[in-house]
């Protein structure tokens, strides 16, 4: 792991506890470039963990919390009529900054969701006909109670496939739970420092997607995808977004191992957070009584490893 995100990833870890694997994830996104969707529990740690992340990246960072009365111009903005000049002036909304939590993004109307499209895709936000970028970096977490807590919805196929992962971040282990119990994540948080600075972020993110990939990978990367379109276990399986989700987060796995090269193993630690809110099981296969787990699984096993890829 490079010194930069191994500093970032200490730092992180003096907020949240016994989640390395969780952090390692989240740091690949980041240098991936994509967005994440935290799926869990409440009262776990999401919304700890990205309030970390910002601090230590020095990132401007907003947060929604989503309810069904919010509205789509409270993400991207409005036009406001001004009586002084005769003119409409715009009014930023929260989506203007680098790291933008929606908190809870299941609980708001799919309208209010579906402001959030353009700008995952292409980092821009279009009102009244106009389209403005918005900062660099720029991610989005979302986090969300799992479908059929009360008060939710299930968030649409499209919008899914913008996340490049969805993780869960679980209970924590006995030890963990009593360091919780020790410290006060909102003080220790207050004191991290700035690990990173914005333009240490872009640079980071070059270099990720500079990693060497063999062609054997590329083609490795789409018989992975592929093999998600099984009928016999999938309804749905990866589209070219997914498979490009799979290959940059290949990539940034084997940056932050220290490789300049990536391997069929950094496939193998990242197959299952992009791929997992991605495919929809087939009938068959749920009543057979197999997981999204069980089906991934086998689907990456049932894939030959490319041999002297490097």
């Amino acid at each position: 792991m490079s010194e930069q995100t191994n500093k970032m990833k200490e730092s992180i870890k003096k907020a949240i506890h016994g989640k390395d694997d969780v952090i390692d994830q989240v740091l690949c996104a980041v240098l991936a470039g994509g967005h994440i969707l935290l799926e869990d529990i409440p009262g776990v740690g999401k919304t700890t963990l990205v309030t970390a992340l910002a601090k230590v990246m020095s990132l401007d960072y907003k947060r929604i919390q989503f309810t069904p009365d919010v509205l789509p111009s409270d993400l991207v903005g409005f036009s406001m009529y001004d009586k002084a000049t005769g003119e409409f002036t715009f009014k930023e909304g929260a989506v203007y900054t680098n790291l933008f939590l929606a908190d809870e993004i299941n609980r708001t109307s799919p309208k209010t969701q579906s402001a959030l499209l353009e700008v995952m895709e292409e980092g821009n936000a279009t009102v009244d006909g106009v389209t403005r970028s918005l900062g660099k970096p720029f991610m989005v977490i979302a986090t969300q109670n799992p479908i059929g807590a009360s008060g939710t919805q299930k968030l649409p196929e499209s919008q899914l496939d913008r996340f490049m992962i969805r993780l869960s971040m679980g209970y924590p282990n006995h030890e963990s739970a009593v360091d919780v119990l020790k410290g006060d994540s909102h003080e220790i948080i207050k004191g991290l420092d700035a690990v990173l600075e914005k333009n240490d972020i872009l640079s980071l993110q070059a270099q990720a997607a500079d990693v060497h990939t063999s062609d054997s990978l590329y083609d490795y990367a789409v018989s992975l995808t592929e093999a998600t379109r099984d009928p016999n276990l999938y309804a749905l399986g990866l589209s070219p977004r997914g498979s490009i989700a799979l290959l940059k987060m290949a990539r940034a796995h084997a940056f932050i191992s220290d490789r300049d090269f990536v391997t069929p193993e950094d496939f193998k630690a990242v197959f299952y957070p992009v791929a997992n809110h991605r495919v929809i099981l087939s009938t068959k296969a749920k009543a057979s009584g197999m997981t999204v787990k069980d089906a991934l699984n086998e689907t990456f096993d049932s894939v030959r490893m490319p041999k002297g890829s490097n």
